[in-house]
């Protein structure tokens, strides 16, 4: 028998789900964002290693632009290459060339992660709304939003980084999703899936239930051939890194990828009804 809430006289449980894009629903590994970065600031003399591009990772990407001028390797490397200071004209400059470059990277890592579908579809049997949020920009996921709807993806929200006047981890995307799902206002119905700190943020700052993303996810950053091809030992040390650094940012639960979603979202609605809440 399902809990009721009694303050809104309506069923307890996960009635919907946000979801992160790349490393979470799509691009095994968050490959896509990487390579573009690296290749952006080497367009413009500046060495950037996938480890550094990394680090801001799920910040709307002007703010991970901003972040990576700042860093102090980064930061030396261009006042050596351009005589100046990194500055914010410059990391506007940037997103605009890195959008077309990050667009076309995203539709070539834009398969779904492994059991996503069978889980969206579990999700959709039992009337559970479905939306959307992502660090990148509109023009970025334009494509990718097309190919998932041809695949059979259809969210009833994809909030872009830009769609908001403040994004990640600012929860007004998450705002908008639960808007959309008629969800205003139940927050505590709401699961925010993530891959990220500042995606996981997001939710935590709305108030809701969050879930990080460890195996396929930029924590670990591993293709979906490496994860295969990886021993039982080194998968499990690999996740087990990753799920302690999504675990230090708030999530309240962490599975590998979103094919467990199931399982989570089971043990999330015994935890609400032992009278837990986000």
């Amino acid at each position: 028998m399902q809990s009721v809430d009694m303050n809104t006289n309506t069923p307890m449980g996960i009635q919907g789900v946000v979801f992160d894009w790349a490393g979470t629903i799509v691009d095994f590994g968050s490959l896509a964002p990487m390579g573009a970065f690296v290749e952006l600031f080497k367009a413009h003399g500046v060495p950037l290693s996938v480890a550094q591009a990394r680090v801001p990772m799920g910040l709307p990407k002007l703010d991970h632009i901003r972040e990576l001028g700042r860093m102090p390797q980064v930061a030396q490397a261009w006042q050596a290459q351009h005589g100046r200071a990194f500055s914010d004209a410059d990391a506007h400059s940037l997103l605009l060339s890195f959008e077309p470059m990050s667009a076309a990277a995203a539709l070539a890592h834009s398969d779904f992660i492994p059991g996503f579908m069978d889980s969206l579809a579990w999700l959709q049997g039992k009337g559970t709304r479905v939306a959307t949020t992502t660090g990148y920009t509109r023009t970025i996921m334009r494509p990718l939003i097309a190919k998932a709807h041809a695949l059979g993806f259809a969210p009833d929200l994809v909030v872009c980084c830009d769609d908001v006047e403040r994004s990640r981890p600012d929860p007004m995307g998450m705002h908008a999703c639960m808007a959309a799902m008629d969800l205003t206002g139940r927050a505590r119905c709401v699961l925010k899936v993530d891959d990220t700190a500042p995606g996981l943020a997001e939710g935590l700052n709305a108030g809701c239930w969050t879930v990080g993303v460890a195996a396929s996810g930029n924590a670990l950053g591993w293709s979906l051939a490496q994860w295969k091809a990886a021993s039982f030992d080194e998968r499990l040390l690999g996740a087990s890194q990753a799920r302690a650094r999504l675990l230090e940012a708030g999530a309240h639960e962490v599975i590998n990828t979103v094919a467990e979603l199931p399982e989570v979202i089971a043990r999330l609605q015994a935890r609400m009804e032992a009278g837990q809440t986000p």
